[in-house]
């Protein structure tokens, strides 16, 4: 049996080798707009304009979201010190304007990404839905652009997932409080 790294490459190499689409350019920008939280904070504020469902959903997923990057950021990465992929495997249209200089595992972006997700589906079902598929294309814009293997992503994923329905340990959901 194939060591998991061995299917990570050759993942990341077939992505690499994708022909250039005009998907590219848009894909380059998913992966910035969500640097720093950024698209899920503007997107949380929408939602907590509304009073109810939609401002506990926009609590839960920033939140989540804010725990997630910090043990991500300030613990995980720090174990394991994993190299990002080479550069230059990312053609021109793919590839960031500025190269990311933290190690690769886990994700941040796929993380944080699917902390808010999870962490709005968990409060309004309807909404996390309509995320979701935001949140699955900032995981492949990671790969897309070349600055993770999808291991990277998959992990960070499942890692803000779990941090997202942890918080209703701390925070339970208003069906929870209720039994």
């Amino acid at each position: 049996m194939l060591h998991p790294r061995h299917w990570d490459a050759l993942l990341f190499a077939r992505v690499g080798r994708l022909p250039a689409t005009p998907a590219d350019r848009w894909l380059r920008r998913l992966s910035t707009t969500a640097d720093h939280g950024k698209l899920w904070a503007l997107i949380g504020a929408v939602f907590a304009l509304r009073p109810g469902r939609p401002r506990r959903a926009a609590a839960r997923g920033l939140g989540s979201m804010a725990v997630t990057s910090a043990l991500v950021n300030a613990v995980v990465k720090r174990l394991f010190r994993r190299v990002r992929p080479d550069l230059v495997t990312a053609s021109t249209e793919r590839a960031l304007r500025r190269a990311p200089h933290t190690s690769s595992f886990p994700s941040g972006h796929s993380a944080s990404a699917a902390a808010f997700a999870t962490g709005v589906a968990l409060e309004s079902p309807a909404a996390g839905a309509l995320i979701a598929p935001l949140a699955l294309g900032v995981g492949y814009s990671r790969v897309h652009v070349g600055v993770h293997y999808p291991g990277d992503v998959l992990a960070g994923m499942a890692l803000g997932c779990g941090v997202a329905l942890a918080s209703r340990h701390w925070r339970p959901l208003i069906g929870d409080r209720a039994q």
